[in-house]
């Protein structure tokens, strides 16, 4: 059993409560949605996931169908109590938390690799997306709803519109891909905006080798790169990568930020560094976080 409409009106009235537009919160308030986002996770019976921002617990309720072992983490105080009651007597764990400042390594206790599935608010969105990337590699694959806008950046692949020092970031540890949209009627309150479903699977290694390139002096040039986009690389990166590097990587400096891939950022960086040109590593390596 999920949450209807009149469900999350119900229960926002019996407790007092009014969603919190400082967090961000639009709850879904339509069973065949999350029940869709629940598919969309692909989730075996038993399976570790974690759900970030559970509210009123109409997405917890989804995921516990499947069978999964769910772990909800929930900020407001004030939502704790209702959302222990709908979901803990089902076999949820909650966790009171702000998922911006867990600590992932004593949340995600033990080796199985974790699903994330979460209804993000736009001002956590990336912050989130992209510290779990960074510092939980024992999540594998996320599944987050977020702002049309917020998911077209994650998703975003070299030459597309939305394409950023975000999408560069994402891409160093993932996969991403949009897999649906969500209209605005199924939340309660309607939202302003569109949302989509992101899918993102985190690779078996990241994708330029930090033990050539270090991670930190990577995203500092693609930010550098993107902080100008409408210039030639040779411009924008002036006096942050040597001319000669471009030569050597194989990028043209008449080039923008938005042409170049994680792999070429890569080359030009490890050039850059006068360490020649990145070479595929002869074993595995495991993925690192970047600073």
């Amino acid at each position: 059993m999920t949450l209807s409409r009149q469900d999350i009106t119900a229960l926002l009235a019996r407790h007092g409560l009014r969603p919190s537009r400082a967090l961000g919160q639009n709850f879904v308030a339509d069973p065949n949605t999350v029940r869709r986002i629940a598919r969309l996770a692909a989730l075996e019976p038993g399976e570790p996931v974690v759900e970030i921002g559970a509210g009123l617990g109409s997405l917890t309720l989804a995921l516990l169908e499947t069978g999964a072992a769910v772990t909800a983490v929930e900020i407001d105080q004030y939502l704790l109590p209702v959302l222990r009651a709908q979901v803990e007597p089902l076999g949820a764990r909650v966790v009171e938390g702000d998922a911006l400042r867990l600590d992932w390594a004593e949340l995600l206790d033990g080796e199985a690799p974790w699903s994330l599935v979460a209804n993000l608010p736009y001002n956590v969105a990336v912050p989130l997306v992209l510290r779990v990337l960074d510092e939980a590699p024992a999540v594998r694959r996320l599944l987050v709803m977020v702002q049309r806008e917020v998911g077209e950046r994650l998703a975003a692949g070299a030459g597309d519109e939305a394409y950023g020092a975000v999408s560069v970031k994402v891409r160093y540890h993932a996969r991403a891909r949009l897999v649906g949209k969500v209209p605005a009627t199924v939340f309660v309150p309607r939202p302003r905006v569109e949302s989509v479903l992101v899918a993102l699977e985190r690779l078996p290694e990241v994708a330029v080798d930090p033990g050539l390139v270090p991670a930190e002096r990577l995203f500092t040039v693609v930010r550098a790169g993107f902080a100008q986009r409408r210039k030639m690389l040779r411009r924008s990166l002036a006096g942050v990568v040597r001319p000669e590097a471009f030569e050597a990587a194989g990028v043209a400096p008449e080039a923008r930020a938005e042409e170049l891939g994680v792999e070429d950022w890569g080359r030009l960086v490890r050039c850059d560094l006068g360490l020649g040109s990145l070479e595929p590593p002869s074993t595995p390596r495991p993925s690192s976080p970047s600073a």
